[in-house]
């Protein structure tokens, strides 16, 4: 299969699949719809002509502030037919947030999904000199009374119907060139300020190509659930290979129902990030140990035999003993599927999963219940994936075998060194911040830190900036500790402290479901969250479970002292980051005071 430039991908894919569904969305009452695949590339011509008409520029940024949506993808493939370039900005983000990317990028247009992303571009557009133009994804969307210049999708797209248009727009199809920038993506900014990731179709054309060499059980009779924002490299690189792929993509809109929109499409393929799992996980884990007695030996048991078949023998390329494979048969046909359709996944390829470290336990217990988790690492900087499980001989407690045609190698302070067509062309407006990014070999430094085994595969360690350095000079990795004690259902978030401390403290956000369904069988009286976490009888007991998941832990890397909080940990706060990442500054800044008691 060809790689091709994306602005014509969907064009060329219509003209092999004609009426087999491409998209499948919900729309505005509600119904699954679908598009075909000649449709979706209609309408992206119709975008497309529409942007050439308002005079739209080749390698101009175009922002987009939107959900996951069909209209979404729809203007990004119109962008890239027309040469310009794409700018995600999460749904979630703030005023602020969307003021500095349309700044830095120069966006004189962009395109919104509902009221919250209008409200807040509006805003923006007010007070910028850059912004001109806003157009609006959801007919329901109610414009403000003095916006003069937003325009609502559905009559933008008309706007192209002429002739002068259609003839630039086919002009423009004929010189896209690989070299082209696609997208600029904006790092969340844990560290320090967003850096606009600058990446071209020969990126993306490359990603395609290694992940052809490696994903070999993929076909295009498979259902891939689109639910991660498609502002995320992990999602729109995923996306993409799918729609190259002729896989059919299921768009979930809403982040709060993907347990009913997995139920319904019931999809063979779905990125998603480690909190999922450990979600699906603890529900899991919680029907078996309420379970009765022959029934918790039942799960324990088909457990215990899905490790074996499918960890001990299958993995390994070996043959189970006959009476491991007709128990794994009885059970993958039982207990396992009953599972997976309980969730959704019964009809499962596999899942990719990437983003944040995913426990061990975890990840042995999917594959154990016969769910193919192909667990990887990758950046915005990368176009998402540098290494992935293979289909077999993968080793859990790593994120997979390098792919093919990237290298990789360790520098000093063990730092992760990636070199390949995958790799960003740099940082948008930040020659500075580029230069440091990149070694004098060409190779990108990712600022995580790991090791190689013997099988290729990558061990991550920490994330090098926020490793810690006790007041006794021992160094502490608490993103290790962190994803260690999230393990426990008791625990929802946690921050752990100890930069330039005499001991390693944490902050904990405690799962106020199971903490008060805990407080109500021990007779512990309380109103609220304040209450609650307040009782030093509970505090006690989460520091005990504490206590026993650190136990393997050297001394100085064990939490001492903890406070639980009140409220969680939230982007709205500033303490998240649009993917979930933990904004430490932020959160140690806040919790100064609860800090400064836990040392006192």
């Amino acid at each position: 299969m060809s790689y091709i430039h994306l602005g014509d991908l969907i064009h060329n894919r219509a003209q092999q699949y004609k009426n087999k569904t491409a998209l499948k969305f919900i729309n505005s009452e509600g119904k699954w719809n679908r598009l075909t695949w000649r449709e979706f590339s209609e309408r992206i011509m119709k975008t497309a002509q529409a942007m050439a008409d308002i005079n739209i520029q080749p390698n101009e940024n175009i922002g987009i502030y939107s959900q996951n949506m069909a209209k979404y993808l729809i203007t990004d493939f119109a962008a890239y037919a027309n040469k310009a370039v794409m700018v995600p900005m999460y749904a979630t983000s703030s005023p602020q947030q969307v003021e500095y990317i349309v700044n830095d990028a120069a966006v004189k247009i962009i395109f919104v999904g509902e009221q919250f992303q209008y409200n807040n571009a509006y805003k923006v557009q007010q007070e910028s000199d850059v912004l001109k133009k806003i157009i609006v994804f959801d007919n329901n969307v109610v414009l403000k009374p003095d916006d003069k210049t937003s325009i609502y999708f559905d009559d933008f797209i008309t706007m192209g119907d002429n002739s002068e248009s259609l003839a630039l727009v086919n002009s423009r199809l004929l010189h896209l060139k690989g070299g082209d920038l696609a997208t600029i993506i904006y790092t969340s900014g844990t560290t320090g300020e967003p850096k606009g990731v600058m990446l071209t179709h020969d990126n993306y054309a490359q990603a395609c190509k290694i992940h052809d060499m490696r994903l070999l059980q993929l076909s295009d009779k498979d259902v891939s659930m689109c639910f991660l924002p498609l502002t995320h490299i992990f999602e729109k690189a995923w996306t993409y290979y799918c729609l190259y792929k002729g896989i059919t993509v299921a768009i979930n809109r809403d982040p709060t129902k993907i347990q009913e929109t997995i139920k319904q499409i019931r999809p063979s393929l779905m990125s998603n990030v480690p909190r999922f799992w450990e979600k699906v996980y603890d529900g899991i884990q919680e029907q078996i140990e309420t379970s009765s007695g022959i029934l918790k030996w039942l799960f324990n048991d088909s457990v215990k035999t899905g490790y074996k078949y499918n960890l001990e023998y299958k993995n390994k390329g070996l043959k189970a003993p006959l009476s491991t494979q007709i128990k794994f048969q009885l059970y993958k046909h039982t207990v396992f599927n009953l599972i997976k359709r309980v969730v959704g996944i019964d009809r499962g390829n596999f899942f990719p999963v990437a983003g944040a470290p995913l426990p061990d336990k975890v990840n042995e217990f999917m594959q154990s219940i016969d769910v193919h988790i192909i667990y990887g690492y990758g950046l915005s900087e990368t176009t998402a994936t540098v290494s992935c499980f293979l289909e077999k001989g993968f080793t859990i407690g790593t994120v997979g075998k390098v792919m093919p045609e990237v290298e990789v190698k360790i520098g000093d302070d063990n730092e992760i060194l990636i070199k390949g067509k995958t790799v960003m062309t740099g940082y948008y407006n930040k020659p500075e911040a580029t230069a440091e990014a990149f070694m004098e070999d060409g190779f990108f430094r990712t600022g995580d830190a790991g090791y190689l085994n013997e099988n290729n595969e990558i061990i991550l360690t920490e994330r090098i900036k926020d490793l810690y350095k006790t007041s006794n000079g021992k160094y502490i990795a608490p993103q290790m500790i962190e994803t260690r004690m999230t393990e426990d259902r008791f625990i929802d978030q946690i921050a752990v402290i100890g930069d330039e401390r005499k001991f390693v403290s944490a902050l904990i956000v405690p799962n106020f479901q199971k903490l008060r369904e805990y407080a109500d069988e021990h007779n512990i009286a309380y109103t609220s969250n304040e209450e609650l976490t307040a009782n030093k009888e509970l505090r006690d007991y989460i520091f005990g479970r504490i206590e026993l998941l650190q136990a393997q832990f050297t001394n100085y890397e064990k939490i001492k002292r903890i406070a639980l909080l009140a409220k969680p940990f939230t982007m709205e706060d500033g303490e998240l980051t649009n993917t979930l990442k933990l904004r430490r500054k932020v959160v140690l800044e806040r919790y100064a005071d609860v800090i400064d008691e836990i040392y006192a």
